[in-house]
Order: C-alpha cells, then structure tokens, then sequence
C-alpha cells in the first residue's frame, strides 16, 4: 500500500469553521476520506503539539507556523492555498493535465483566483475586526476596526465582488456558473465559503450587494455550488461548524447602515 493510501487528516481549531473551511469543502465534495480534529476530543491537543515553540518538525517534514494543517501518510503541510494545491489535482477539483483534452496550465489559473478570494474576501475580512494587532481584543481596536470596516464596504468589497464578475462573464469561465473551465474546480469552493462568511459578517452590505443586480453572477455560483449533492449534505450536516470567534464574525456596530452600503468603485487600489 502506498504511503498515500490513507486517510486524509486536517488538523484545525475546533469550535470555528476558519480557514479549516476552506479544505473541508474540497475534501467533502471530492468524496474524500478524512478525519477532522475539529470533531475529536483532543483537537486542540493535536493542533498545539504540531505548532509547539519546540516541534522542529520531523526528517522530511518542517513544522507548521499554524493550522490548517494536512496530513496525509508521510507528508504534512500547511497554509490554506497550498493545501488546497495539493487536493485540487487528487479529488478531481481541477481539470486532467494530460489528454488531447487537458489543460496543464489550469491549476495556476485556478490557484489564482482562489488566491484573490482568500485575500480580499477572507484576509481582508479578519482585518476589519482586528486592524491594528491580532495580539489585542476587538474591544481595544474598536474605533479603528470601524474604520477599517467603512473602508472595506465602501471599497473593497465591490471590488472583489466585482472582480469575480467579471471573471464569471469572461470567456475562460466556459459555460455554465463556474470560474474556470466550465466546471467546478476548488476555486468555486473557495469563493463560496467566503461570500457565505461575509454574508454573516456583514449582511447588510452583503444584502444590498446582492439586491442591487450588479453582482448576479457571483451569486448564482454561489446558490449552485450549495445545492451540489455532497456539499448540500455537508451543510445541513453537525460537521459544519456555526460562524463565531473566527475569522468571520459579525459585529453590530460594524453591520454597516444604508448609506454606507457597496457602490460601484473605478478606484484602482
């Protein structure tokens, strides 16, 4: 038996989706096997052995700065993008390399894209509650978290929102609501759970976006990729974790009002 015929194990934070959601999502709709020590008793022990001040790695393995971390047979490694690199090939989430039909550029464009997702819609995010330090509390950052969070909804996010669609509209997304190649790759995955994550984090300026019809694309990807048979599952499932302490949370009072709701922005930042 191969070294890789195993189990996948992801090694994450219990009580938060984070950025464990991301590789979820991947394994859960590549039919993956796997276990999750979000769902374990020593979750929490696991997580910190492996990012321990004294856990020099192993003969082939560096230690991780921080989860998520993927463990598969011999190999451990770390960072959302790059595990995500990793699984895309193996569960089918990015188009075949070989064939007379194959596109062995398309992981990179495919990384690209959920590289943007990650940054705009998912780093970004974080920062609007923590600006300053992740050290300190939201409660000693708050005028500045407001700030950063007006920003964010005036600017930042029509901008990745409309990014995407226009990605969507372009001729390399093909046919169909996907990103990329008329299909559905790990990219998608990625901009789903960020748009969901954003939904809870702000939904007021998540519902004008919406509504406003600017951005029906992006929308609709994300309506078909939650009715996809493993991943409709999956959410209605208790493995999928409730938004809290992570790095989507919503705020009250960074729950943005009407008037400082998304506009449609040119400015290049």
């Amino acid at each position: 038996m191969s070294a890789k015929d195993v189990p996948y194990q992801l090694i994450y934070w219990p009580g938060i989706p984070g950025r464990g959601e991301f590789i979820r999502l991947a394994l859960e709709e590549g039919g993956a096997d796997y276990t999750d020590t979000a769902h374990i008793e020593t979750g929490v022990d696991q997580v910190l052995a492996q990012i321990d001040d004294e856990n020099v790695g192993d003969d082939n393995n560096p230690p991780p700065f921080a989860s998520p971390i993927l463990r598969h047979g011999d190999l451990l490694i770390s960072q959302t993008p790059n595990i995500l690199l990793y699984l895309g090939p193996r569960l089918g989430l990015v188009p075949r390399t070989d064939g007379d039909d194959g596109d062995p550029d398309a992981l990179y464009r495919i990384n690209a894209l959920a590289l943007t997702a990650l940054d705009g819609l998912s780093n970004e995010v974080h920062d609007c509650h923590h600006p300053i330090a992740v050290s300190l509390y939201y409660e000693d950052q708050k005028e500045e978290a407001l700030r950063r969070s007006k920003d964010f909804v005036k600017n930042r996010l029509p901008k990745f929102l409309g990014y995407f669609e226009r990605v969507l509209k372009g001729k390399a997304s093909g046919d169909g609501p996907w990103l990329y190649g008329g299909r559905l790759t790990y990219a998608d995955l990625v901009l789903f759970q960020a748009i969901d994550g954003v939904k809870f984090a702000f939904p007021n300026a998540m519902s004008a976006a919406q509504t406003s019809g600017k951005y029906v694309h992006v929308f609709q990807l994300c309506d078909t990729v939650k009715e996809r048979p493993r991943i409709k599952e999956y959410l209605a499932s208790k493995r999928r974790q409730s938004y809290s302490e992570g790095i989507y949370r919503h705020y009250p009072e960074l729950d943005l009002a009407e008037g400082d709701m998304p506009q449609p922005t040119t400015a290049n930042k």
